[in-house]
């Protein structure tokens, strides 16, 4: 599309005649005007260049805003999620979200912003390897604020080191024999609970948690299936804190797009 103004001067010269050809009444007459009227002449090659312009930019991939990053296309992003949640989160917890720790994929995007807000600290724990990252990123982890570690084992951090901890796109690809040893991790460097973002049976992953570092597929597990596993953990579920975020939820119409559980830290 960006190759059409090639096309006015093969135009012109038909419309210019001679024997064989056709005249073309349209540029003809903008011919015979640019003779009295050089200016309008110019007017209206600057209109026709700016209009053309626009339109092979429009064919040629401009941004847009209904653009999303394609490490989010796909599916559904529980971390992406998260991002969205912050002012969700401060509702439900209220002081209790200055010292906070994001475990999943993609954590120093949602460091980032919550180092953003007034009166929070913010640490993250990638699971997978963090490859193509910017320099904000790897400034976090020069920093030692982002590190990577395989939450299949031991945390590396004292117990309460955290308020609260957030963890999303990483338990879904946790059988149960690794889930055991994971979830009373995260309760154990919390002091205020801990925040569940799960997937739903059924939906889709995005793709920057396809790439799972445990060699297998998201296991989405029900509602029901979770609070049973958290039982048997000795997790008790957060009334206080879910109530909260149920309420504020409802006040800003927010909906989640994952299953979003609230626990209690080991006291």
């Amino acid at each position: 599309m960006s190759r059409r103004p090639g096309n006015v001067n093969p135009g012109r010269r038909i419309a210019e005649g001679g024997s064989g050809t056709i005249p073309i009444p349209f540029v003809g007459s903008v011919q015979s005007k640019s003779r009295t009227s050089p200016l309008l002449s110019i007017g209206l090659l600057v209109l026709v260049a700016i209009l053309l312009i626009g339109y092979s930019y429009s064919w040629s991939g401009g941004m847009s805003s209904k653009e999303v990053p394609s490490k989010f296309e796909g599916g559904i992003s529980c971390t992406y999620e998260v991002q969205s949640a912050i002012p969700i989160l401060k509702k439900a917890y209220g002081d209790s979200m200055h010292k906070v720790l994001h475990v999943g994929p993609d954590t120093c995007s949602v460091v980032s912003k919550l180092l953003k807000e007034e009166d929070t600290e913010a640490w993250g724990v990638e699971p997978y390897d963090l490859e193509d990252v910017d320099t904000n990123c790897k400034s976090l982890v020069r920093k030692g604020i982002v590190r990577m570690a395989d939450i299949k084992f031991a945390l590396p951090y004292r117990a309460k080191s955290f308020s609260i901890v957030i963890v999303s796109d990483a338990l879904d690809y946790l059988s149960p024999k690794y889930l055991n040893k994971t979830l009373p991790e995260l309760a154990r460097v919390s002091s205020d609970g801990v925040v569940i973002f799960a997937g739903y049976p059924g939906q889709n992953r995005a793709k920057v948690a396809e790439l799972s570092k445990f060699g297998r597929p998201a296991k989405l597990r029900s509602s029901s299936w979770w609070i049973r596993f958290f039982l048997q953990n000795s997790l008790e579920d957060n009334e206080t804190a879910s109530k909260k975020f149920e309420q504020a939820s409802t006040k800003r119409s927010y909906k989640p797009n994952c299953q979003v559980f609230h626990l209690k830290s080991y006291q």
